[in-house]
């Protein structure tokens, strides 16, 4: 099992090999829910100033630039929550406000485990425009890689499938730098907005904790667009 105070080391911000998802990883293990941070903070609103500040990694944003609502959300690929808001809501706020440009999101990364920390590496390594793609991908086949004996296989099954090369799949799996600005970016989110679950959103500011339903993410945003 992971422990956090590994998880909040970063592991030592080393790199990931496909060695060390075997050795480290199992099913018992990716819990994601259970894992947690030092360092909460209490506060139910943020500063967007503060929020949106760049960070160790650039934001990968969906959406119109200047619309009116802002949604961040901290994730992890091995939280089931997390892929059941993917799966149930996160089309909806698609197609009804990202595409209609009353939105902007921003996904951001808070791995829970180590498993979860080489698939938004990989993620990361994709490629242009293909950040989403891939993270949809994740959560949807979460099942068929997050609790597997072999998660490194199954990742780079999928991995291949987006066109990297077990190559390049190596190659960033192997990138220290990466690590260590995924570790920061969970880290900055923990110690700065008190994030100490997934998902947590920010919306417009706002903390809201835990899987949105469709209904509920009509009742956050309603208000604000009503203005």
């Amino acid at each position: 099992m992971i422990d956090r105070r590994r998880l909040l080391e970063g592991l030592g911000a080393a790199a990931l090999t496909t060695a060390a998802l075997v050795a480290l990883a199992s099913p018992e293990s990716l819990g994601a829910e259970r894992f947690s941070f030092i360092g909460r903070a209490e506060a139910q609103t943020v500063d967007m100033t503060q929020l949106m500040a760049p960070g160790a990694l650039p934001d990968n944003v969906l959406g119109k630039a200047d619309a009116p609502v802002t949604i961040v959300e901290y994730a992890s690929l091995t939280c089931g929550h997390c892929a059941h808001f993917h799966e149930t809501t996160f089309p909806v706020l698609k197609e009804k406000y990202i595409d209609t440009g009353k939105v902007k999101f921003i996904l951001r990364e808070f791995p829970l485990d180590i498993v979860a920390k080489a698939a938004f590496m990989l993620a990361r390594c994709a490629g242009d425009g293909k950040y989403y793609p891939m993270t949809d991908t994740l959560f949807e086949t979460q099942k068929n890689w997050a609790f597997t004996n072999n998660p490194a296989q199954a990742l780079l099954a999928i991995a291949k499938q987006s066109g990297m090369t077990e190559q390049q799949f190596n190659t960033c799996l192997n990138d220290q730098k990466l690590a260590g600005d995924i570790d920061a970016t969970a880290q900055r989110g923990a110690k700065d907005f008190g994030i100490d679950s997934t998902p947590t959103f920010f919306i417009n500011g706002k903390k809201v904790s835990g899987a949105l339903s469709p209904e509920e993410l009509d009742k956050e945003l309603a208000p604000l667009l009503a203005q």
